[in-house]
């Protein structure tokens, strides 16, 4: 009897080689899938979304807040040094503009603080007390061209002190005509002249000399200011007399200059030489607005002329009862 043996048939279809196939490029190896006898593989991982090259089609854009700070854009040297430069600039500004708009509601104050700076200033040489007289002496001088001015219908300023200076006041004009200019410039020495008056009372009732000394100062005060050369009083007062006068004031105070050199004198030289050459000027080609300005009646001429020498002469008495002489000792 013959067994049956069983006998596995051959197929090409059972018996398949297996494909190898090696790649150079990582090392790894790649078998075929279809092969039966092979144990099933596993299927592979799906491709990570950060591997996933980046393209038009698959980009997202990132919310606001994440990924590196942008780089800020460049600035030329230029602007990085005008740019700090004009912030500065407009604040400062902004700062005056503050300022000049309160101005109008401290002007009593701007006038005192500018008197305590004066007092300061002469103190540290002529001691508090004498700088204190002579600040008020400047401001009784100064007070006489405020009520002339107020007389003319003009509104003026108080009077600012400039320490070494003396003391300006500030209006639209000087009035309407030659005649009033003078009766504004004259106005100052006439008051400042009564207050140095007031000083001589003073030492005659004390016997101190301090007063003395003060009315002395307050005579040459007012009898300096009587030059006649702009701006000074005096070359007001010559705007009705005769402003030919202006340049032979300014030629005095060159020699002045020369004689006793002083920084105050260059100064009024420098701005009364300006003033002058600007208002001659203006006399012979202004037109009949500037002509009818300086025409003055042969009177009115008398009358300034009068005051005008008149105090000079009194100024000059009262300087020399006044005059203390100082001996110094070694």
């Amino acid at each position: 009897m013959n067994p049956i043996v069983a006998r596995r048939p051959e197929s090409k279809e059972l018996v398949r080689p297996v494909r190898t196939t090696i790649c150079a490029c990582d090392n790894q190896i790649e078998m075929d899938p279809t092969n039966p006898w092979l144990p099933p593989t596993a299927a592979p991982p799906a491709p990570s979304r950060s591997l996933a090259p980046a393209g038009p089609l698959n980009h997202e854009p990132e919310p606001p807040g994440f990924g590196p700070p942008a780089d800020p854009p460049r600035q030329g040297p230029l602007k990085r040094v005008v740019g700090p430069a004009i912030a500065a600039i407009v604040a400062f500004l902004a700062k005056i503009k503050m300022i000049l708009l309160l101005l109008p509601k401290l002007k009593l104050f701007t006038a005192a603080g500018t008197m305590l700076v004066s007092v300061a200033a002469y103190g540290a040489l002529w001691g508090w007390q004498f700088g204190a007289g002579f600040v008020a002496l400047l401001f009784v001088h100064e007070m006489g061209h405020v009520i002339a001015l107020r007389r003319e219908g003009i509104k003026a300023s108080a009077p600012m002190f400039i320490p070494f200076l003396g003391a300006v006041i500030s209006a639209r004009s000087l009035g309407d005509n030659a005649v009033a200019e003078a009766r504004v410039g004259l106005a100052g020495p006439i008051l400042g002249s009564l207050g140095a008056a007031a000083c001589v009372l003073i030492w005659h009732a004390t016997g101190n000399d301090f007063w003395r000394a003060l009315a002395f100062t307050g005579f040459f005060l007012n009898l300096f200011n009587l030059l006649p050369v702009v701006p000074l009083d005096g070359g007001r007062a010559m705007a009705a007399m005769a402003p030919a006068m202006w340049f032979v004031g300014f030629a005095g105070m060159v020699v002045l200059a020369f004689v006793f050199p002083n920084p105050i004198i260059l100064l009024i030289i420098i701005f009364g030489g300006l003033e002058t050459w600007r208002r001659w000027k203006a006399r012979r080609e202004g037109g009949e607005e500037s002509q009818a300005y300086y025409r003055v009646k042969p009177l009115d001429r008398a009358l300034v002329a009068a005051v005008y020498l008149s105090l000079i002469a009194l100024l000059v008495v009262g300087m020399n009862a006044t005059h203390l002489v100082r001996t110094f000792s070694g």
